[in-house]
């Protein structure tokens, strides 16, 4: 579906994954306009995972492809993809874990645009994550599940994101620490102009944040709109906002 909005960012085109003989997702369509949050609800095992990954590089798909900017995402490592501004910040964080803080963000400058200004996105990053700053020289390890996320985040931001990837960022924190991620994100958006690309099984602060939404079903899209189309939707309130 076309958006409002103007200048396409990102376009997913008919992609299909599989693993082996199981195929992941297939035939699926997803448009990020430059400067928006556009989230993918779905249940758990609906392929949003395999999504996000075949974006970022990590998987290749079996057809389709991604496009940044007009330039074909698929047929280069995720390395490159990364150095054109597609970062991800991956299901369960995976910090590491016996570095400190400030190590973990330092991690996320090693693209060459992202080097000369690291100084100055470490300075927003502690803005945006007062905690982080508190915590910089504290092992990533021994931090709450709340506090990873927001490292997890911040590391991403350290890379200069064109388009920032979120997979499942509310996964296993509790509701209050839920709360303060979104509106971070929706920080992120505000103030930097970071596109992103939301997936997420907490249906309702997705489409609390997006200004557009599609929903993944066993792999492929079954209905995409605003947010204020699809909460209207019978179906989609049954489904996934516990209506």
């Amino acid at each position: 579906m076309q958006h409002i909005w103007g200048k396409i960012m990102l376009t997913i085109s008919q992609l299909s994954v599989s693993y082996g003989e199981a195929v992941a997702i297939r035939d699926v369509n997803v448009q990020v306009d430059d400067g928006q949050i556009v989230t993918i609800i779905g249940s758990n095992g609906a392929g949003k995972t395999t999504l996000v990954n075949t974006v970022a590089g990590i998987l290749k798909p079996r057809e389709g492809e991604v496009l940044l900017d007009g330039k074909v995402l698929t047929k280069v490592s995720a390395h490159k993809v990364s150095d054109l501004g597609v970062v991800i910040v991956p299901e369960g964080r995976r910090l590491f874990t016996k570095l400190s803080v400030f190590e973990n963000l330092q991690m996320g400058a090693y693209p060459l645009r992202a080097r000369k200004d690291a100084k100055q996105t470490l300075e927003w990053v502690y803005e945006v994550f007062p905690r982080l700053a508190e915590r910089r020289r504290q092992m990533a390890g021994t931090l709450s599940g709340g506090e990873q996320q927001m490292v997890a985040i911040g590391r991403a931001l350290m890379a200069k994101p064109k388009i920032l990837l979120l997979d499942e960022p509310s996964l296993g924190l509790a509701p209050i620490i839920v709360t303060g991620i979104f509106e971070v994100i929706q920080k992120i958006n505000a103030e930097a102009g970071v596109t992103i690309l939301l997936v997420e099984q907490n249906a309702n602060k997705a489409l609390s944040v997006a200004n557009y939404a599609y929903v993944l079903q066993e792999g492929h899209i079954v209905k995409d709109g605003t947010p204020e189309v699809l909460k209207a939707d019978n179906s989609i309130q049954k489904a996934y906002l516990g209506i």
